[in-house]
């Protein structure tokens, strides 16, 4: 891409009408995290879904971190329809040229070039003197601008930069070309009433400050993230960066569904608005749940079990009364269906896909089948299925998790006081039948020790959880399993009412993966450099 054109007018109207961008940082900040990271078809699941959410940014990675990032990026920026797609680069030409090439397919394009400007960070990280700073910040931008239809530049620990000295780089940044200037609190330090000061100040002494766009993007190292964006939002910023669940280094970043919540619910303290759907908020945090194993605190706000629940007496007659008494937004414009319909095994295909629908699930045919027959089986084991039960049975279908492994028969005994054993019969898809027993401490041990034995693959097993799901004692149990292996954490996800083939089903859908990234990489996958210093 050669010398696109800016829109900087569009930008400025933007901020007049108080539009607020949301940049979304799920698949950078959020997924370089240890214990977030995701496999190039779960960040594809993952993009589209944050596109259907409606970000105005979706930063897709740091192609210089290794050639799977660049290679993602480059599928990302492909398939962006509505969204800009964007790639984080250092102010060096290696890496923007990198960003450049990732996102030559893009729609709309942004490069997100960043440079240490702190004190603290000039003298021990960079070695380089302010007017080194500045010049290399310049030479960045100018730099990116011919490779990217917008540019932004980041002052990397912009929130304990000397403020004069982080305008003069914000200036010299904005002349150079950038349309979006991001001061982060890269450590989580400030508080709520400084970001608004300091955002003010920049606002007001960046030349060209009108003409260009300030973002926010905060860490959560003291509780303060979202608490501090909001406050940016108040003081002038008009772009947000953040991540579903929070996600992000160390104590995580701003929650995206928490600073969108917060400004539709008090949208007449703030003024602003997003073009966020927030009826898909739920879906996409709970997608993120899957695709990286990490399941969602009951206490989160907007999205978390207890949300929305209410058990104690007091509000549950005040909620009987009228709902506002402890309510201040409705489940359902987060994307919690609150009708809970009770379906059955006389219920049919079309109040199934209704209720799915409902959920916030997109349903193919061939999907519904699937999800249709196993309804079925579940139905004839539990005489009602409520919409913990549905929500399950379509996150059970992870089109992720299929490859070349198939199984058709699992046998497990336990002994007392003598462990267990499980036998397994699987079908490859090239024809073999393969059978296999085993010996464990327990019952689920026994299992992931015989299809270690069928498929040839090694389950080192880091976190393994179960939950019920809905209630009874005839609930189903919910499996989530992370295994290690070439250096990376696989996840795994399973749903059944026996919990050691739900624990089964997470540990073939691990296999499969480790199978199918085999098959997609002839080479050893490169991981990405420790040495590579990030934004934020």
């Amino acid at each position: 891409m050669t010398n696109p054109q800016h829109n900087e007018s569009s930008e400025a109207g933007d901020v007049a009408a108080g539009h607020v961008r949301i940049f979304d940082t799920t698949l950078r900040d959020g997924e370089q995290t240890p214990g977030f990271s995701m496999d190039r078809r779960a960040k594809l699941r993952m993009a589209q879904m944050l596109e259907a959410l409606g970000v105005d940014v979706l930063e897709a990675g740091f192609p210089a971190a290794s050639p799977d990032d660049f290679a993602a990026v480059a599928q990302i920026a492909g398939l962006l329809k509505t969204t800009t797609a964007c790639a984080l680069a250092r102010c060096v030409p290696g890496d923007i040229d990198g960003a450049g090439r990732a996102l030559e397919n893009a729609q709309r394009s942004r490069i997100h070039v960043f440079l240490s400007t702190s004190p603290l960070h000039r003298e021990h990280k960079l070695g380089m003197s302010r007017q080194q700073v500045l010049d290399a910040a310049v030479a960045g931008v100018e730099r990116a601008v011919r490779l990217a239809h917008e540019v932004e530049f980041s002052a990397e620990d912009a929130m304990r930069t000397e403020p004069e000295f982080l305008a003069e780089v914000f200036s010299a940044a904005a002349a150079a070309g950038a349309t979006t200037l991001n001061a982060p609190d890269t450590v989580g330090y400030l508080t709520p009433a400084e970001i608004a000061e300091r955002f003010a100040y920049l606002i007001a002494n960046v030349k060209r400050g009108r003409r260009v766009v300030f973002s926010s993007h905060c860490h959560n190292d003291l509780g303060l993230a979202v608490a501090n964006s909001l406050a940016a939002v108040g003081a002038g910023a008009r772009q947000v960066e953040c991540t579903i669940n929070g996600i992000g280094e160390r104590a995580g970043n701003a929650a995206l569904e928490e600073i969108v919540m917060a400004m539709k619910v008090r949208g007449a303290w703030f003024g602003t608005d997003t073009r966020i759907d927030t009826r898909k908020l739920y879906p996409a945090s709970r997608l993120l749940a899957e695709l990286t194993g990490q399941p969602v605190p009951r206490n989160k706000a907007i999205v978390g079990a207890n949300a929305f629940a209410h058990e104690s007496g007091i509000h549950q007659h005040g909620m009987l009364k009228h709902r506002g008494t402890y309510e201040i937004m409705r489940p359902e414009d987060v994307g919690i269906a609150e009708t809970k319909l009770v379906l059955g095994k006389h219920s049919g295909r079309a109040a199934l896909r209704q209720r799915l629908e409902a959920l916030g699930h997109e349903i193919d045919e061939a999907a519904l089948d699937e999800i249709f027959a196993r309804f079925k089986t579940l139905a004839d084991q539990k005489r009602e299925i409520h919409d913990d039960d549905l929500d399950a049975l379509a996150r059970g279908r992870d089109p992720d998790a299929a490859g070349p492994w198939r199984m058709t028969r699992l046998d497990t005994s336990a002994h007392l006081a003598a462990g267990a054993s499980a036998s397994v019969k699987l079908v490859h898809e090239d024809g073999r039948e393969v059978a296999e027993a085993a010996l464990g401490d327990g019952p689920v041990d026994a299992v992931l020790r015989a299809l270690e034995r069928a498929t040839g693959t090694t389950l080192e097993v880091t976190r393994f959880e179960i939950r019920a799901v809905g209630e009874g004692a005839d609930a189903q149990g919910e499996a989530r399993l992370t295994t290690r292996s070439a250096a990376r954490d696989w996840h795994g996800h399973g749903v059944s009412t026996d919990i050691v083939e739900a624990a089964a089903q997470a540990a073939l859908a691990i296999v499969n993966r480790i199978a199918r990234h085999a098959a997609d990489h002839t080479a050893t996958p490169v991981t990405k450099s420790k040495q590579l210093g990030t934004t934020a």
